[in-house]
């Protein structure tokens, strides 16, 4: 592998490790056949073994996670290294989403039904993989100056998430910093979204069943009318949460399931709801549990219906350190200059990427994946998702380039 290209920076010094144009062709064709085989969280066998032969046939070294799917793999720890520097982690999470791909004519449009990377986790995966293979040739070259560490984590879909089990594996044992990106839609490919301090949002699953005596629609009154009671759940539950924390922290109840009855003349017995529960605000998460709970109560309650509340505690906000913000600032600066950087905004979305930061600093960045000048934004969890391929280079040469810079600090 030829790692000829190199970036000016100021003071007449270079960066290597550019990508080179075979490695970014067969990075290409490995992000497209792990889209053609997406796997849901802790089924993602094939996606493992896919990574673990390719960093394997690099001369690496990487190790499956003792749940059996997932990859850590450390570059530049050998002997000859002779750091005990704290290393750099580069993370990605290699599940898919069990929705259907409905990106009608694409040739590496999924194969399996119901199943898709509809949230750009095989681009992701590619990166870091396409960065360790970059970074390991670097290392034989002598020019990387500072272990690195590569972590492939399983089942991110999955709340609260498959990184506490990574961790827990030993994941960030000697790692002084993680750094991540996740695909943008609404970013153009060759540029990052970047933002000190919380990226993302908290993100907590909420699972409702109510009870009560059914009857004869024409005797609502002798009833508990399930389905008055569950449509008022839905409507004064958020709305009631919302007067009851500080709306700045834009603690939110959006539903995604609500289900009763079979028959147009029957009250039912049983209604189940569930949805999400996000917010902007780390002291507000904490509070949510309470507060959800306590207003859901009261609106069953008004309604004589029984609740049983299965509240799923999820994920953190991610919360991005000024060092590491800066550095990943740093990186795609020297490489595609100043205007290839700007702002975003703090979303809703949840990731649990946050559950890392909770241990180390780091930070995560948005990933441009939509081609310059389209007008049709294909959003994440959306079955016509796809991504511009050439934010796999850009993705890439950021992470080689935080990797040397990290160095430097």
């Amino acid at each position: 592998m030829s790692l000829e290209s190199e970036i000016d920076l100021p003071g007449g010094a270079v960066l290597p490790g550019a990508l080179p144009e075979a490695l970014r062709a067969e990075l290409v064709a490995f992000r497209r056949d792990l889209h053609m085989h997406p796997e849901l969280g802790n089924q993602e066998f094939r996606t493992t073994a896919a990574i673990k032969e390719r960093l394997q046939r690099a001369g690496l070294r990487p190790r499956v996670l003792s749940s059996g799917t997932g990859v850590i793999c450390d570059i530049g720890t050998d002997e000859e290294a002779g750091t005990d520097a704290a290393m750099l982690a580069l993370r990605a999470d290699i599940d898919a989403l069990p929705i259907p791909d409905m990106k009608a004519g694409c040739a590496y449009r999924s194969t399996v039904p119901d199943r898709a990377h509809a949230c750009g986790h095989d681009v992701h995966t590619t990166v870091v993989l396409g960065a360790g293979l970059v970074l390991a040739e670097l290392h034989r070259q002598g020019l990387l100056p500072r272990p690195v560490r590569l972590i492939f984590q399983p089942a991110e879909e999955v709340l609260p998430g498959g990184a506490a089990d990574v961790i827990a594996d030993g994941a960030l044992e000697g790692v002084g910093r993680i750094l991540a990106v996740h695909c943008d839609p609404r970013v153009d490919a060759g540029k990052i979204g970047l933002r000190q301090g919380a990226i993302t949002s908290a993100c907590d699953r909420l699972e409702i069943a109510l009870e009560g005596p059914g009857g004869h629609t024409a005797r609502p009154h002798l009833t508990t009318d399930l389905v008055t009671a569950a449509a008022r759940v839905v409507t004064d539950v958020p709305a009631l949460v919302g007067r009851r924390v500080d709306t700045r922290s834009g603690l939110a109840v959006t539903w995604g399931r609500i289900e009763s009855g079979h028959a147009p003349n029957v009250i039912p017995q049983h209604a189940e709801l569930s949805g999400t529960v996000r917010c902007l605000d780390l002291e507000t998460w904490r509070q949510a549990p309470d507060v959800v709970v306590a207003a859901i109560d009261e609106v069953a309650n008004l309604h004589r219906a029984k609740s049983e509340i299965n509240y799923v505690r999820g994920v953190p906000p991610v919360v991005n350190e000024a060092g590491a913000t800066e550095l990943l600032r740093d990186a795609m600066t020297a490489r595609r200059g100043t205007e290839a950087v700007e702002g975003t905004e703090q979303s809703l979305g949840g990731e649990d990427f946050s559950w890392y930061l909770e241990r180390v600093p780091g930070a995560m960045a948005r990933l441009g994946v939509r081609t310059p000048g389209e007008r049709i934004v294909r959003d994440l969890h959306q079955g016509d998702f796809d991504v511009d391929e050439h934010a796999i280079t850009v993705g890439v040469e950021l992470f080689t380039a935080a990797a040397l810079l990290d160095a430097l600090r």
